[in-house]
């Protein structure tokens, strides 16, 4: 007797995500995407408009630290900096950067509310998931790495402008990078999951109906 995928049988079977644990993913990536995108939009009008301290990158080898015990030496390679007004360059390089950084954050909240829904209804191993997976890697990773450049450049231009480097004559650099490669990472780990569950999805067609 040939059975079908609804003659299953339920007994021994366990859920690994029920509909309540979805429905609460939903709930709670929801309101952390409406938390972080608040936070960030009052980050960049509080930075924008007046007072703000950062921690500003020191690329010169001549900043030494002075009144070191036991014959040490040492160097400082950042400084927090109290800027009263931002100048227009750097301040509209933070606030894009900040905007791309909360980018990759959404996207990867969006993800989980979308797989959350699919995983509540039943329909997991879709080529929309697959798209979805995609998507989100693709932008977390792009975003993210975007964000995090547009910020190194915006500190150290403004550690120029305060003169906290103090450079001489022939001694030159572009900009400090300070580069987290986790949004990188977990980026392209989803773009390969992706591929997972795309595969997922036709190993699914090609069983359905068979026991």
């Amino acid at each position: 007797m040939n059975a079908t995928k609804y003659d299953i049988p339920a007994t021994g079977w366990k859920r690994i995500v029920s509909r309540a644990d979805a429905l609460f993913l939903m709930v709670a990536s929801a309101a952390a995407g409406v938390l972080t995108t608040a936070m960030t939009v009052t980050g960049i009008v509080d930075s924008s408009a007046g007072k703000v301290t950062l921690t500003l990158p020191v690329a010169t080898p001549r900043q030494m630290v002075s009144g070191l015990s036991l014959g040490a030496s040492g160097q400082y390679t950042a400084l927090d900096a109290t800027i009263p007004v931002l100048p227009p360059g750097p301040a509209a390089l933070l606030a894009w950067a900040g905007a791309l950084n909360q980018l990759g954050i959404l996207a990867v909240l969006a993800l989980i509310f979308l797989l959350a829904y699919r995983l509540r209804s039943k329909i997991l191993f879709t080529p929309g998931s697959a798209w979805l997976v995609g998507a989100g890697g693709a932008v977390l990773a792009l975003a993210g790495t975007a964000g995090q450049v547009l910020d190194s450049i915006a500190r150290s231009r403004l550690a120029d402008l305060i003169g906290v480097n103090g450079r001489v004559a022939g001694e030159y650099y572009f900009f400090s990078l300070n580069f987290n490669a986790a949004p990188l990472v977990v980026g392209i780990a989803l773009i390969l999951v992706a591929g997972v569950f795309q595969f997922g999805g036709r190993l699914q067609k090609d069983t359905e109906g068979l026991v």
